[in-house]
């Protein structure tokens, strides 16, 4: 009788561990808000660097924000001009702030690697930057085999604790039976 009140209890146990209630502030131990999940996807982005500066672009569909900076100090490059060629295609390219640079797409860039030629002057000096963009086709959130939802864990959980709920009380009623036929035939 003793092993299977043991048994039943690591059963127990066992079920209560995997169904823990979330855990509540009390009064004056609130932590604040949580911080705003993040939403969506990153956007492409690429690096052309030299010796001399730092190119960093990103890709919004047909924009394209580019930020110069020195490689040395990561300051903003003032002052500077900007040319820019993606494929071999030259791309206009207009000063939004120092450093900081817009670009309109005709069209937007399709799938695949893209070669990103940056040709850089600021006052004395003069620099090539070389770099690649590598796109890829959208994932839906749908079709990604790694993104399973809380449910199916719950599921999983849910079964779980069943199955080891019912190896708990068929072990405690054949030991039950089996003391009910060892004590009536004493």
């Amino acid at each position: 009788m003793k092993a299977s009140l043991t048994l039943a209890a690591w059963s127990l146990a066992a079920v209560l561990a995997g169904v823990t209630p979330q855990a509540l502030a009390g009064e004056g131990h609130d932590h604040g808000d949580a911080p705003a999940p993040v939403a969506g996807q990153a956007l492409p982005r690429f690096t052309a660097v030299s010796d001399l500066f730092e190119l960093v672009g990103v890709v919004d569909g047909k924009h394209i924000t580019l930020y110069l900076d020195r490689f040395a100090d990561n300051s903003p490059v003032e002052g500077g001009t900007l040319e820019l060629e993606l494929d071999g295609k030259p791309i206009s390219v207009e000063p939004h702030a120092e450093g900081e640079f817009e670009a309109t797409l005709q069209e937007a860039l399709k799938p695949g690697v893209v070669s990103v030629t940056a040709t850089v002057v600021a006052g004395e000096e003069m620099d090539l930057l070389a770099g690649e963009l590598d796109l890829h086709e959208k994932v839906d959130a749908g079709e990604d085999e790694h993104s399973q939802g809380w449910k199916t864990y719950a599921g999983w959980l849910g079964g779980g604790a069943l199955v080891l709920g019912l190896v708990g009380w068929g072990v405690v009623r054949k030991e039950r039976a089996r003391n009910q036929s060892a004590g009536g035939a004493a």
